[in-house]
């Protein structure tokens, strides 16, 4: 069934958040960063159902308070303003007023209400925002120029390498339905919902509790199964804007083509994730770990981070060490019930252990499977039917040089 739905559903070439009707964006510099663009702004023509994904972290940064409250108020949201290189997170009361104060100066700049517009920070954690340069940076944007997707990806990034975006189209009730979207991400990238954000546009016409339910199951799938280095933000945000440009009859969980819209919003998230992982700070591969037999999806979900999340793996495939007993020492941690002589391990092609023993295997063969730009692990744990797959990056000296001067 999954594979008569993929059909249906077609990338847009160069799509991106602003592919879906309505949509527009834009990213400009106002002097929070010294060169970079650092102000990007999303704008609905329409009012759009909204829902959000955010941060587990206990310190969780003013602007995603700011943005739960403006979703709870109506449901909707019409505008998003990010900015970049100060994340506006562990900054009390004045940055909770600053959150707010560029909530209202984007909404008066836009000419929506204030509860309908989002807002995002990212950046280092601990310093107020220079609000001079806010303010003049948000008098700047015009909406009514020619949407400029570009320039909002690149006005959100940090110590990212490259945009991230992508959109996807498809049919239902007849109507051409698409989602785009476009997110960050380099460090400090363990989401449990790194820094990590996400942002989903689409033209569908949804029901609100239908899109929440289909975002939070969708993440649980993608962005919450990748991780770079383990961290997880106290400012990770997703967020989906629906504007029912496309007119479609209202989508909920009882509608017949439910399951295509699902299935594109979970492409779009899928390929937002695995170019986050890519893109791990120093990272020269992706890492994609496949994990079936588990006894249920959970337990192979946690299975498969445990074995991306592991130093010692993510070590062993940056020097392309086919070092396999690294991989099974993190099953082992995982806490999951599983029999050991039933595990069986792959590194790409090339078989290492089977029934939890070492066999015999061409060293060579297996170093080329981990000098590949994508490295795939395969573990099955047992006979069960749960399932995973997880997307994290290796780990190398270059991460310690970008981490090591981070604030400098």
């Amino acid at each position: 069934m999954q594979h008569v739905v993929e059909e249906k559903i077609k990338l847009v070439p160069g799509g991106n958040i602003t592919s879906p009707m309505g949509f527009a964006s834009g990213g400009l510099h106002c002097g929070i960063r010294k060169k970079k663009q650092d102000l990007g702004w999303i704008y609905s023509e329409k009012p759009a159902t909204a829902a959000g994904v955010y941060t587990t972290n206990l310190f969780q940064a003013a602007p995603l308070q700011v943005t739960q409250e403006s979703i709870a108020t109506d449901k909707c949201l019409q505008g998003v303003i990010v900015n970049s290189g100060i994340a506006n997170a562990c900054t009390g009361q004045q940055g909770l007023a600053d959150a707010y104060e560029m909530r209202q100066l984007f909404a008066a700049k836009m000419q929506i209400p204030p509860e309908y517009a989002a807002v995002a920070s990212t950046g280092l954690i601990g310093e107020l925002l220079p609000m001079d340069k806010v303010r003049s940076g948000i008098a700047q944007i015009d909406k009514e120029h020619e949407a400029q997707a570009n320039k909002f990806e690149r006005a959100i990034l940090t110590t990212d390498t490259k945009e991230k975006s992508v959109a996807v189209t498809f049919e239902i009730d007849g109507q051409n339905v698409t989602i785009g979207g476009a997110s960050k991400g380099s460090g400090m990238i363990h989401p449990n919902m790194a820094t990590m954000l996400g942002f989903i546009t689409t033209d569908a016409t949804i029901d609100q509790h239908a899109l929440q339910q289909a975002l939070k199951q969708n993440t649980n799938r993608s962005f919450n199964m990748i991780t770079v280095d383990g961290d997880t933000s106290t400012n990770d945000m997703v967020l989906v804007l629906a504007n029912g440009m496309a007119e479609n009859r209202v989508l909920t969980e009882e509608h017949t083509q439910w399951n295509v819209f699902l299935q594109g919003l979970y492409i779009v998230c899928e390929m937002l994730a695995k170019e986050i992982a890519r893109d791990g700070e120093g990272a020269s591969k992706l890492v994609e770990v496949n994990v079936t037999g588990a006894q249920t999806d959970e337990a192979a979900q946690a299975i498969s981070k445990a074995i991306i999340s592991s130093n010692l793996v993510k070590t062993a495939i940056h020097g392309a060490d086919a070092n396999w007993g690294r991989v099974i020492t993190a099953i082992g941690y995982s806490r999951q019930t599983l029999d050991p002589n039933q595990v069986h391990l792959s590194l790409g092609t090339v078989d290492v252990v089977k029934d939890g023993m070492p066999i015999a295997f061409d060293e060579q063969a297996a170093k080329e499977q981990l000098l590949q730009d994508t490295v795939k692990i395969i573990a099955t744990v047992g006979n069960g039917e749960g399932k995973a797959t997880a997307w994290g990056c290796d780990l190398s000296y270059e991460y310690v040089r970008i981490n090591a001067s981070y604030r400098t």
